[in-house]
């Protein structure tokens, strides 16, 4: 084949994901009614999740400087990358006209060709299973906190309440399935909403615990460097752990197209979506800055890996059941919001593959008409969820295992495919000064992730064999 037949065939080939998302915009125009107000919702529901409740773990390792920096630099970080993955919604080609990228994987295919759309694949499906992995081990603790809270109250301090994660992880699972039915973004506004307002609710009860326990010691507990270490090898693997674990308490890049597909125009879908991101990352911020001091502050180097952990004699129970029943609540809709987009992509792979397939089209239920059962749907995410269930039930370590799952997607997904793809869009001419500082930035990002990636790793390594 020629290079002219090489061009006609790539272009055609553009041609049908074009069409696609042409059609497909006439088919859901009708259901785009988001709003500013909805998209913040969702990343609230997508951000301010378990991480938050390790980052008082996080600036125990790196001490009163490094900790509270390295979250506002993350913070930073976010916002530059949330400012150029929304320009990326549209995709002006000279020949078929503007259109659509709902999905971020579609996004590195049609700037940066088909071959990154395979390796960006890897790093979004790690990066999805990863935080529903984490969230299903994260909600399973919060569970077992209830009852032994309820344990400690009838049995007092010296009860023993000691048991294993695996039987509520079964049960967040089972809660899972019936929830993952739910059929698209379109649909779970208001689950977004309930869980955004849980978020906020658990995150001031943490931080409000946090600010009596330091009223209650009468001091600032903590220190500059943090906490002390056996040797500095160790130190460092720790301070490394709490980066991968900051990490992943930010970053929603891999969900932010999906989020902006919800949203109606005027005004066009990238100004509401960049407002959005402005207000809901200094939002979470402050939270996470409140939560992260003052739990360090309250419980100096003895700051618990899950900070609501910390409080388990605390009185009144009931705040602290109140607490974790609002973690539950909002990771119910969290794990929705990362599995959503893999949902969303096997189902359109599976309706392409098989147009005529019966089995992938959805019935009527009998006696409940107003109720339609895909069995195609059914069998997969119910298939999903019981494989992140799995997982988590053999590595159930939450601080080593949201390290590792936040380090590995934070450069590819926050920093190496929009700065790739802001540079093919701009077109940003090699060696300018531009050019160099956008791959400065890049590489500097990529020593960090590669930091957290070892220390996180190293720490889930040393939990299983210990």
């Amino acid at each position: 084949m020629g290079v002219n037949g090489k061009i006609e065939e790539e272009q055609l080939l553009l041609h049908d994901t074009l069409s696609s998302s042409s059609s497909d915009e006439s088919t859901h125009l009708l259901k785009r009614t988001g709003t500013t107000w909805t998209a913040v919702a969702h990343i609230i529901t997508g951000v301010i999740g378990a991480g938050v409740l390790s980052l008082s773990w996080s600036v125990a390792q790196l001490g009163w400087i490094g900790g509270p920096l390295a979250m506002v630099l993350f913070a930073a970080t976010t916002i530059v990358s949330t400012q150029l993955i929304s320009d990326f919604y549209r995709y002006p080609h000279p020949h078929f006209g503007p259109a659509r990228c709902p999905s971020y994987m579609q996004a590195v295919h049609l700037y940066l060709g088909e071959k990154w759309k395979y390796v960006c694949g890897v790093f979004v499906q790690q990066n999805l299973c990863g935080s529903g992995i984490v969230y299903t081990i994260t909600a399973a603790t919060s569970i077992r906190a209830i009852r032994r809270s309820s344990c400690y109250h009838e049995g007092g301090e010296q009860a023993t309440c000691s048991d294993g994660l695996s039987l509520y992880i079964l049960l967040f699972g089972a809660i899972q399935i019936i929830v993952s039915q739910i059929p698209n973004f379109h649909n779970m506004a208001w689950l977004s909403v309930i869980a955004a307002i849980m978020s906020f609710a658990y995150s001031f009860i943490g931080f409000g615990l946090g600010f009596a326990k330091v009223i209650e010691n009468g001091t600032i507990q903590g220190s500059i460097t943090g906490v002390p270490a056996s040797n500095m090898a160790n130190k460092i693997w720790l301070s490394f752990q709490a980066i991968g674990d900051i990490a992943f308490a930010y970053p929603y890049s891999v969900i932010l197209l999906e989020i902006q597909d919800t949203l109606k125009s005027p005004p066009a879908q990238h100004y509401t979506m960049k407002k959005a991101s402005l207000i809901a990352i200094f939002s979470t911020t402050i939270f996470y800055l409140c939560c992260g001091c003052f739990g360090y502050a309250a419980f100096g180097n003895n700051t618990p890996g899950n900070l609501l952990s910390g409080f388990d004699f605390f009185q009144p129970y009931w705040l602290i059941d109140f607490a974790n029943v609002c973690i539950i609540l909002h990771l119910v809709g969290g794990y929705q919001i990362y599995s959503q987009p893999v949902f969303a992509g096997v189902e359109r792979w599976y309706n392409k593959k098989y147009p005529n397939s019966e089995f992938g089209k959805s019935l009527k239920v009998p006696l409940v008409p107003t109720i339609e059962l895909n069995p195609f749907r059914l069998c997969f995410r119910t298939a999903y969820v019981m494989c992140t269930t799995g997982i988590a039930m053999l590595f159930p370590y939450f601080n080593q295992v949201l390290g590792v799952s936040g380090a590995l997607g934070f450069w590819p997904m926050v920093i190496y495919f929009p700065v790739e793809m802001y540079c093919v869009q701009n077109n940003i001419v090699p060696w300018t000064r531009k050019w160099l500082l956008l791959k400065t930035f890049s590489f500097v990002c990529f020593l960090v992730a590669v930091a957290g990636v070892i220390g996180s790793l190293q720490g889930l390594i040393s939990a299983m064999f210990s």
